[in-house]
């Protein structure tokens, strides 16, 4: 189960208006918003297939599959080095474009090298015996999804600069409004097409089909993948770019260094209170990503591509939730009530994702991942736009690229913790329904944490002191 990261909010960064360079339409919108739903498609591959195998057919233990999956979240901070190369070096022309091809090629190349290593991984694990010859694999697997990350990192944050590249004040909400439904669209693509493409996969089924199939599935969908990368951004660059005008004005997610990320996360008691919000509420919404599809298969006997169309209901469900909570709810009970509704249904959810299991009914949990999306997508929309409130407008790129690289790390260390508490669980508790039951209720846990800190968020004390605290950071860093 997955959700990918939302896009930096172009929206915060200074721009100038070029009269003479084209305006963007809608049509070219939904045609960039084609990268992002080819990353929903590819994140589908890792969060809803790679981890269902390794986890229920292999048997590798949930820590180990789940810490190999998030290497390719810890290695996020490239995306600084991918930004500035990009910036500075541009290639065949272009300083974005040919990033984006190159990254996107070696990500779908790579994705499918690293099905070929959790095959050998599996083999080894065979023998029941752990070897030196089956750690070198784990650690070859946590490499190769290592490098994922930084192919992913490679196209993606070049294809961030391009959207602030191609837009203007006037257009950018707009823009990054149809990308991020681009994003969301693709995970529910690529489930459907995952799922009819392991249809013939039944429970239970031997190794050698299962490994037939998966191939299969890992060469058609990153090329498609690739193709969406292609179609998304030929041309766009060379007719609608205003780079040559901001090069020198613009400050975006890809030039913010680590030490300047910690220390405008700290640089006031309300930074301090909502990051670490952000930072509970992160790790508590995506600790299920590598364990759901396993919990399909064990508890609810679904075959691989039934817990693949998890991911449908998730995303439908969360896009409704982004929809409504945009046009109705935040309007409505405003942006702080919103995202304490938001965590207090989350934690709620997660509840009924538990309770699901004690039926082992495959419709209940498919609609209590409708619900869970849902509360998602009001529990994001709404944090997200109170971020904005809590934003001063003169250091709004820094502090949102701040967020961008510790939502990131967050999102790795969730990804490990629910491996983690699984393996915990299974330990301890014995039955599978007990184990899975155990990281949704940590999880739930963790909004009501969640919780505990939104309601010492404080947007006019935020407002009358942090602006100072994060100018003071920045003109240190001048120095």
């Amino acid at each position: 189960m997955t959700t990918s990261d939302l896009p930096p909010d172009f929206e915060s960064n200074q721009c100038f208006t070029d009269s003479s360079a084209p305006k963007l339409g809608f049509l070219t919108m939904f045609r960039l918003g084609l990268f992002q739903m080819a990353l929903g498609i590819m994140s589908i591959l890792t969060l809803g297939v790679l981890n269902r195998v390794m986890i229920e057919e292999l048997q590798v233990p949930a820590l180990i599959a789940a810490g190999a999956i998030a290497m390719h979240q810890f290695v996020a901070p490239v995306r600084i080095w991918f930004g500035q190369l990009s910036d500075a070096k541009p290639l065949l022309g272009y300083h974005r474009t040919v990033y984006v091809w190159m990254g996107a090629a070696l990500f779908a190349v790579v994705s499918f090298v690293a099905v070929q290593i959790i095959w050998q991984l599996g083999l080894s694990l065979q023998a029941e015996n752990w070897t030196v010859q089956t750690w070198g694999w784990i650690a070859l697997l946590g490499l190769v999804f290592a490098l994922y990350g930084i192919a992913i990192s490679a196209s993606s944050t070049p294809f961030a600069a391009l959207l602030v590249d191609v837009s203007d004040q006037d257009n950018r909400s707009k823009l990054v409004g149809i990308v991020w439904s681009m994003l969301m669209v693709g995970i529910i693509v690529g489930a459907v097409i995952s799922s009819r493409l392991l249809a013939q996969i039944t429970l239970n089924a031997p190794l050698q089909e299962i490994q037939a199939q998966i191939n299969r599935l890992f060469l058609i969908v990153p090329g498609i993948a690739f193709s969406l990368c292609l179609l998304s951004t030929l041309g766009v660059e060379k007719k609608y770019s205003r780079y040559h005008l901001r090069s020198q004005v613009i400050d975006r997610e890809d030039k913010i260094t680590l030490g300047m990320a910690v220390r405008v996360l700290t640089a006031s008691r309300q930074t301090g209170i909502f990051f670490t919000f952000l930072l509970v509420m992160t790790i508590s919404l995506f600790m299920q990503d590598a364990v759901l599809e396993p919990y399909g298969g064990e508890v609810f006997q679904m075959t691989i591509a039934q817990t693949t169309t998890l991911n449908a209901f998730f995303g439908t469900g969360t896009l409704l939730g982004l929809s409504f909570t945009g046009f109705f709810l935040a309007p409505l009970l405003g942006k702080k009530n919103t995202t304490k509704l938001g965590c207090i249904a989350v934690a709620a959810c997660l509840i009924v994702i538990i309770l699901a299991g004690t039926t082992a009914n495959p419709k209940f949990l498919q609609w209590s991942l409708v619900l869970f999306g849902f509360a998602s997508g009001v529990t994001t929309t709404g944090a997200l736009s109170l971020m904005l409130d809590l934003t001063a407008a003169e250091t709004a790129g820094t502090f949102i690229g701040a967020w961008g690289l510790a939502q990131t790390l967050a999102r790795a260390l969730a990804t490990v913790a629910g491996g983690a508490v699984l393996n915990l669980g299974k330990s301890f508790l014995g039955t599978p329904i007990l184990a899975y039951g155990l990281v949704f209720a940590t999880q739930s846990a963790g909004m009501l944490l969640a919780l505990g800190l939104l309601t010492r968020v404080n947007v006019k004390e935020f407002q009358q002191n942090a602006k100072a605290a994060i100018a003071s950071i920045l003109a240190g860093e001048l120095d």
